[in-house]
């Protein structure tokens, strides 16, 4: 026989075979996959709180003068067919702060959920159990946003919420509608007294990969039934991918609570924000955030001064991405506010201003 042949011969079964066992590792792709995410920080609150802990509106990167962990979390996913679950366990200031009302384990929930898609050839689910919140454009995890902190609208509107959604995605995926019953306002278990619940909407218009428009929405009561007031929330946010390189984000929350039970008065409060984003180089990037918060009445930030949380931000971050699931962060952030709602070594003060460090890890 010759050699020749029988090598060439040999060597196509090879690579026959290593394809074969390629395609069959494809098409057996576990169902279930786990991941995780770590964000350490370090914050100088240059107001140098006694008790080590940021201004109370501060949910996210909020212990003074320490190395702490923000947010670390396992994440385990399923999905099949038309049936989909989401297990979550985290820990962190973050949920320590955030989470302060719930009980016992449940402040270690990050997300539990199940759903089941309704329709064949459409993409429709319907999903329960805890979520991410449907408000916003910022989330409780540091590397999906812009910015190292979160603005005061993100961090005083829901991260998390609990109930049960359906939603729709388009066939061209440009379109995404969902309605929501919650059980209140960033509630896992309701408030006791509480026996009704909460409603939410969201729709988000994606016409192409450089342009996101999103709506969202909060209507119900938050408190006892014996002192009931209705709460009417909206969120609007854009992101606009303007070039290669710049990247820019504006939103705009805006709510109304009822004054009080059966009343027809109502207070307000609204947050602008808008955030640019600069992409130097691939593993560079800086952003630069402006923003406004007005509760004058204390119905989100109570501060029991005159003009109540009239406040002012802006922050300046700069990010480099040592590896691609590896970031690290550095970010001033000054705040300026028309009543004395700060402290500055334990007297009022109406500024404050803190510099902030972060290592996320993804995994």
């Amino acid at each position: 026989m010759n050699t020749k042949i029988f090598g060439s011969a040999l060597a196509a079964l090879a690579s026959f075979g290593l394809q074969a066992q390629n395609d069959s590792t494809k098409t057996k792709k576990s169902p279930l996959t786990v991941s995780g995410y770590i964000e350490t920080y370090y914050a100088y609150d240059f107001g140098t709180p006694e008790n080590n802990t940021r201004p109370n509106f501060i949910y996210s990167h909020n212990r003074h003068n320490e190395v702490a962990l923000n947010l670390g979390y396992l994440k385990a996913n399923y999905e099949k067919d038309n049936v989909r679950a989401n297990l979550a366990i985290m820990a962190g200031t973050y949920s320590n702060a955030n989470l302060a009302a719930e009980q016992g384990v449940l402040k270690n929930i990050y997300e539990a959920n199940a759903g089941v898609k309704l329709s064949k050839t459409k993409n429709l689910w319907i999903d329960a159990g805890i979520f991410a919140s449907h408000i916003g454009f910022e989330s409780a995890v540091g590397k999906d946003c812009w910015t190292l902190t979160r603005s005061i609208q993100a961090d005083n509107s829901p991260y998390y919420e609990s109930g049960a959604k359906i939603s729709y995605t388009t066939d061209n995926g440009k379109w995404f509608m969902s309605g929501l019953v919650l059980n209140g306002w960033q509630r896992i278990q309701r408030v006791d007294g509480n026996k009704t619940l909460a409603f939410g909407h969201q729709l988000t218009y994606r016409p192409n990969a450089k342009i996101t428009l999103n709506s969202s929405s909060f209507i119900g009561n938050d408190k006892p039934d014996t002192i009931k007031k209705m709460r009417y929330f909206h969120n609007l946010y854009g992101q606009f991918q303007v070039s290669d390189k710049w990247g820019l984000t504006a939103g705009l929350d805006l709510g109304a609570e009822q004054k009080e039970k059966g009343s027809n008065s109502y207070n307000i409060w609204y947050s602008p924000v808008i955030i640019a984003k600069y992409t130097a180089t691939n593993k560079i990037s800086l952003a630069a955030r402006g923003e406004y918060y007005s509760d004058k009445n204390g119905v989100i930030i109570a501060t029991e001064t005159p003009n109540g949380f009239q406040t002012f931000g802006y922050s300046l971050n700069l990010d480099y991405a040592i590896y691609p699931n590896v970031v690290w962060r550095i970010e001033a952030r000054g705040l300026s506010g028309k009543d004395a709602v700060f402290l500055k070594d334990n007297e009022p003060s109406k500024q404050n201003f803190a510099a902030v460090t972060s290592l996320a890890i993804s995994f």
